[in-house]
């Protein structure tokens, strides 16, 4: 399958095309660069566009006294609730403080204690102070400029901004060699263009427009794990969508991107009551309000209902200098009309990670010879059924250079594109909307078999609304089609909860669902599913 778009009207070529410029790609493609290899980096805004800059939390990394790799692990499986694969976990949690380290002399400035050491802080679900922060709240945005920085003095890597990739390109192999893209530009590379190269590394990150509230930014649409299933590739894991507990409340019918509010508040202090003023998790979780984000997102959409509110409140009033240690956080409830030091904070859960994606082996390739995946497009089992907080950064890090290391070593063939045996669709941008309140309403933090069913019929539905007239905003909502039918059919054959999947139909986990959903799509436009054991092997054609 593919999308309809026009004939391409230019080419490139490189030895590696890297979609995506947050973590997961900048470090892949600066990584690849490390073997003298030429890189092609395409993203979709400006480059400094993506989720990564806005990630409040920080780098879970075992760093500090007492720590270890194999504590950061027990956690990591904890938190995945029986269904991470442990030699991803292992991998994550044992090459992740050289990946720090290795951040660190790229540049990269965390904060530092009164000793002038690193300070390292606790989030929800460890149980060890670990986390790396920088500004405060603004982590993600020093990772990105420490990157950038380094992308940008490296003559061998060439940037492509305000380019949406589309479709893969194979070889008579069945070899993916390339990619087209859609550039909104001037000159020689606009509109719809080819770049062949020896291998595509999909690092589009999150799919969290799927819903009407996320934390994700605009461009968070998913495209690489859309592109994958129209190459044939397997995507796992996707019925496990993470809900952040704590999204700034800023009103009825916002939709879009949401105010975050870093659950490092309540690291430091903070904590939840509902509209009675009670405090709620003491009763559900040891780690009370740093339970795992699952169970605090759960917990708090119970609360909403039992009170009829739209939100639940964060007390942070007894935090000493809020402003300059959260200055990000700050300024969005000011924006609202909150002054966190005297009032109570409104928040409610919103779409913010997806745990699964495209289905990787621990060098990052995909079940489609020459198309690998990195980061949150990926699903290297190491989340299992709900990421640990402030493991997402880590994992771009680490796998990220693992994928730099296999296609530096495997010396991977140029082969040339064929045409292939797919027929074109696409939907019209009219649906998006409907199809995020549909999501939200049956697909969200609480989901059943008749909710699921419904959302579904809803999907069904709307795939008439086919158009002819291509245009970025018709590729999207095309992508956002095939990303909620994807997690809408997963969610409802898991016939348990488990980490961040809840049914609502069926409240306990069962021994019976150790196992890995696995969707894929076919060229004729049909979906199958597997289910296998959560350690078994991922066949991969390199």
């Amino acid at each position: 399958m593919r999308l309809r778009a026009p004939l391409p009207g230019w080419r490139a070529q490189a030895d590696v095309v890297v979609i995506g410029s947050g973590v997961a790609g900048l470090t892949t493609a600066l990584q690849i660069r490390a073997h003298n290899l030429s890189v092609l980096l395409v993203t979709k805004s400006s480059i400094d566009a993506g989720s990564t800059k806005w990630a409040q939390g920080g780098i879970a990394a075992a760093l500090g006294p007492g720590d270890s790799p194999s504590q950061h692990e027990e956690d990591t499986l904890v938190a995945g609730a029986g269904l991470c694969d442990l030699a991803a976990v292992k991998v994550l949690v044992s090459e992740g403080p050289e990946a720090v380290r290795k951040l660190i002399a790229r540049g990269a400035v965390f904060d530092k204690s009164e000793t002038g050491e690193i300070a390292l802080t606790r989030e929800g679900g460890h149980l060890r102070n670990r986390i790396l922060h920088a500004g405060g709240d603004a982590t993600g945005a020093e990772v990105s400029r420490a990157l950038l920085a380094a992308v940008s003095d490296d003559l061998g890597i060439e940037v492509i901004e305000h380019a949406l990739v589309l479709d893969v390109l194979k070889s008579s192999s069945g070899r993916v060699c390339g990619v087209t893209l859609h550039v909104i530009g001037e000159g020689s590379r606009d509109g719809v263009g080819e770049v062949l190269a020896k291998a595509v590394v999909l690092a589009t990150g999150g799919l969290g427009q799927v819903y009407s509230q996320t934390t994700n930014p605009s461009v968070s649409t998913g495209d690489g794990v859309a592109l994958a299933l129209r190459a044939g590739a397997e995507v796992s894991d996707v019925e496990f969508i993470q809900f952040h507990p704590t999204v700034l409340y800023i009103g009825e019918g916002s939709k879009g991107q949401q105010p975050l509010i870093s659950e490092a508040l309540r690291g430091e202090g903070a904590f939840l009551v509902n509209n009675r003023g009670e405090r709620f998790m003491r009763d559900v979780h040891k780690l009370a309000d740093l339970a795992p984000r699952d169970i605090v997102a759960k917990e708090i959409s119970r609360q909403m209902e039992i009170t009829q509110s739209q939100h639940v409140w964060l007390d942070a009033r007894g935090m000493k200098e809020f402003s300059e240690r959260f200055p990000t956080i700050y300024a969005s409830c000011k924006e609202i009309g909150i002054d966190p030091a005297n009032d109570l904070i409104p928040v409610s859960p919103a779409s913010h990670y997806a745990s699964g994606g495209v289905r990787t082996d621990l060098n990052g390739h995909s079940s489609v010879a020459g198309l690998y995946a990195v980061g949150e497009t990926a699903c290297t089992g190491a989340h299992g059924a709900n990421r640990l907080a402030s493991n997402s950064l880590l994992e771009g890090l680490v796998f990220g250079a693992r994928i730099a290391e296999d296609i530096a070593a495997n010396q991977l063939p140029q082969e040339q594109p064929v045409a292939q045996d797919s027929y074109d669709f696409l939907l019209s941008p009219s649906i998006r909307g409907e199809l995020q309140r549909a999501m939200s309403k049956g697909a969200g933090v609480v989901r059943s078999e008749a909710s699921l069913k419904e959302t579904l019929k809803t999907l069904e539905r709307l795939k008439g609304a086919a158009t002819i007239y291509a245009s970025v905003d018709a590729w999207e909502t095309t992508n956002l089609y095939l990303l909620a039918t994807a997690i809408a059919r997963s969610a409802l054959e898991r016939r348990e909860s488990r980490g961040s999947h809840y049914r609502q139909d069926y409240p306990e986990s069962s021994n019976a669902w150790l196992k890995r959903i696995t969707q894929k799509l076919a060229s004729d436009g049909s979906w199958s599913s597997t289910i296998t054991e959560v350690n078994s092997d991922l066949t991969i054609v390199k």
